[in-house]
């Protein structure tokens, strides 16, 4: 039961912290991807940041 109760709770705090980012276009957004390394962005993350956060 230890462990169900454990896998309950991971899964209740990455659903919370999901909750938590920013709206995608958002100067909040521009401001993470800024600091994220542009090789962990995906092909979307990227033609979003140059639409959202370069020619607004």
């Amino acid at each position: 039961m230890q462990g169900f109760k454990t896998i309950f709770l991971a899964g209740f705090l990455a659903m919370l912290l999901a909750g938590c980012s920013a709206e995608v276009g958002s100067p909040e957004w521009c401001a993470e991807m800024k600091e994220k390394p542009k090789g962990d962005w995906s092909a979307n993350e990227a033609a979003e940041f140059t639409k959202s956060c370069i020619f607004q």
